[in-house]
């Protein structure tokens, strides 16, 4: 993937663009922002453990396999996936389709299975839902001194022009600023509140980040589940 074809001389020095995105902090940052790249290459490391997991999987009994999955995928799976907020279906299905090859594994589930009702009994959130649980999960330290202050600096309480019910502190309103792009409805600034003021008053009143995390993860487990359950 090369962004542009040009080049620049300098002196006896050609200084042309890199034929990969840059990467910072494991991530691959396309001119896009599409994250193709950085999925693909994730998707690759994802493969590979996978594979080898499969090669030894019948001399595994469930919980120790569960313990790999958990060590060699899913915190791969999750690195950063906060980012992936408002990517395309097609790149968020291409995780989907690795976490359900784990799935199988570690289930002994045949590949033409419907694959819904195992993840189901695995109690695991869909790649897509466990973007979601990211982001609400740092909204939620932003809002109890619990992230970094460039975190917690974007978030801030609604506070209306005029007195409303809504302006009741038990609401747990946040303030959504206007984005005049497409790419800022992305931002942790953007997506953050927007999310939080979909979520029920009593998650948002969860008195411990344990509580949260607990209520959150049901609330998105109904959502993703909700034809299956």
């Amino acid at each position: 993937m090369v962004f542009d074809s040009f080049s620049v001389t300098i002196g006896n020095n050609i200084i042309a663009p890199s034929p990969t995105p840059p990467r910072n902090l494991g991530v691959y940052f396309d001119r896009n922002f599409s994250l193709d790249y950085h999925v693909r290459k994730v998707s690759q490391q994802i493969n590979a453990a996978l594979f080898k997991i499969g090669k030894i999987r019948k001399y595994l009994d469930h919980d120790t396999c569960s313990q790999l999955i958990n060590s060699l995928m899913m915190s791969r799976l999750d690195y950063c996936n906060s980012l992936l907020f408002g990517a395309s279906n097609v790149v968020l299905h291409r995780l989907q389709l690795l976490q359900n090859r784990a799935a199988r594994i570690l289930s002994f589930t045949p590949k033409f299975n419907h694959i819904t009702p195992v993840l189901r009994d695995l109690h695991w959130l869909p790649v897509q839902e466990r973007v979601t649980f990211k982001i609400l999960l740092l909204c939620y330290k932003c809002q109890h001194g619990l992230a970094p202050s460039y975190l917690s600096d974007l978030i801030h309480p609604y506070i209306p022009t005029r007195d409303l019910r809504s302006s009741d502190p038990q609401h747990g309103l946040l303030s959504v600023p206007r984005s005049r792009m497409g790419f800022g409805d992305r931002s942790f600034a953007v997506a953050a509140p927007t999310l939080w003021n979909s979520l029920p008053a009593n998650i948002k009143q969860s008195s411990s980040i344990n509580i949260f995390k607990k209520n959150l993860k049901t609330y998105l487990f109904k959502l993703a589940y909700s034809d299956h359950i």
